[in-house]
């Protein structure tokens, strides 16, 4: 018996001919993921609106552009499971009414932190749909491998301390294309809203009156955390965390004796060459020497290396990290030889 993808009315079987049934089970599990949870609602619709679409449009290439757009609408896909009747209405109403030669949307999508298998599915989802796929260094070679082949690929290179292109000609690429008419996804690494600049991307679009979603994307404290045996809370240890950029020369001073108190955990982003200076400033603020530290580079990849000390010693170790790497500062870190799952694999 084959192995069955049940979206109905849309069906989808993977058979092996009985010569490999996991390998057939494994194949199912993939294509599930790749296929939108309310798909088979989508087809069903669809189905009741053929009559007018082929009254609406006059040729073929037109009605496949439509029925393109309208297999890749995520608000008619949610409008459909929710049973929103008024959402429906309107979404199909734009649809059908809007030229087919329309500006294009842009999605930002946030590729996690460097393990393809962190990718969320709606993110996958995204870039096996864009048409455009606008990308940073730190999005890995694997997650790019997911990319619809036949997509335009665009490097604009950033990380700390080096842009390879200016955030304001990235906005002009982005807007370029989406008024192209294309699906464009801006992938960066991480989550796009913490130390992205996704922010700042957005309101250029929004100004220019594209339309645009988010689909968020696990970000590097709780990635590189996990995967380095460090829990950011914990009942006994730490009652917060604070998320840091360590880019202290580009803003005003930080607060450093309120992130010297005890009881949280706090993860600097790009810190590696300040890492100096937050050692000096947490100490002279009254955080204890002894203060566990971990800086993880490479987190989640196969390539991730860790290591740990105490505060006084943070300077020192930075000096033997590369970037992209994570500072990670409290007593949570203290437990990583018990917690320590990722480097045992």
């Amino acid at each position: 018996m084959p192995s069955i993808i049940d979206r109905s009315p849309l069906m989808v079987a993977v058979s092996s001919g009985g010569t490999s049934p996991v390998l057939a089970r494994l194949l199912r599990e993939k294509l599930e993921s790749l296929l939108p949870l309310h798909l088979g609602q989508v087809a069903k619709y669809a189905g009741q609106l053929r009559g007018r679409v082929k009254q609406q449009f006059a040729t073929m290439g037109e009605r496949r552009r439509f029925w393109e757009k309208l297999f890749v609408n995520d608000r008619l896909a949610q409008s459909l499971a929710n049973n929103d009747q008024k959402a429906i209405t309107e979404t199909t109403e734009q649809l059908i009414n809007e030229p087919l030669d329309h500006r294009g949307e842009v999605v930002l999508v946030g590729a996690g932190p460097g393990d393809a298998g962190l990718l969320t599915l709606k993110g996958l989802q995204q870039i096996q749909q864009a048409d455009v796929v606008v990308y940073d260094r730190l999005v890995s070679d694997d997650i790019m491998n997911l990319v619809r082949r036949d997509a335009d690929r665009v490097f604009v290179g950033k990380r700390a301390g080096y842009h390879c292109v200016p955030q304001e000609e990235i906005n002009q690429i982005l807007l370029r294309e989406a008024q192209k008419g294309k699906r464009v996804v801006r992938l960066k690494g991480g989550d796009p809203f913490i130390f992205g600049r996704g922010g700042e991307e957005l309101e250029t679009l929004c100004n220019a009156g594209i339309p645009f979603s988010v689909v968020p994307g696990i970000t590097a404290a709780s990635g590189c955390s996990a995967y380095s045996g460090i829990p950011l809370t914990h009942r006994d240890y730490a009652q917060s965390v604070r998320l840091i950029t360590g880019h202290l020369k580009t803003g005003g001073e930080l607060d450093w004796e309120n992130l010297a108190a005890e009881k949280q955990t706090l993860v600097f982003y790009m810190g590696l060459n300040q890492a100096a200076t937050i050692q000096q400033k947490l100490i002279e603020h009254g955080m204890p020497g002894e203060m566990p530290v971990a800086i993880v580079e490479n987190g989640t990849a196969v390539t991730q290396r860790v290591i740990d000390g105490t505060l006084t010693q943070l300077g020192e170790l930075a000096q033997q990290m590369n970037s992209p790497s994570l500072i990670i500062i409290g007593r949570v870190v203290g437990l990583r030889d018990k917690l320590n799952w990722f480097s045992n694999h």
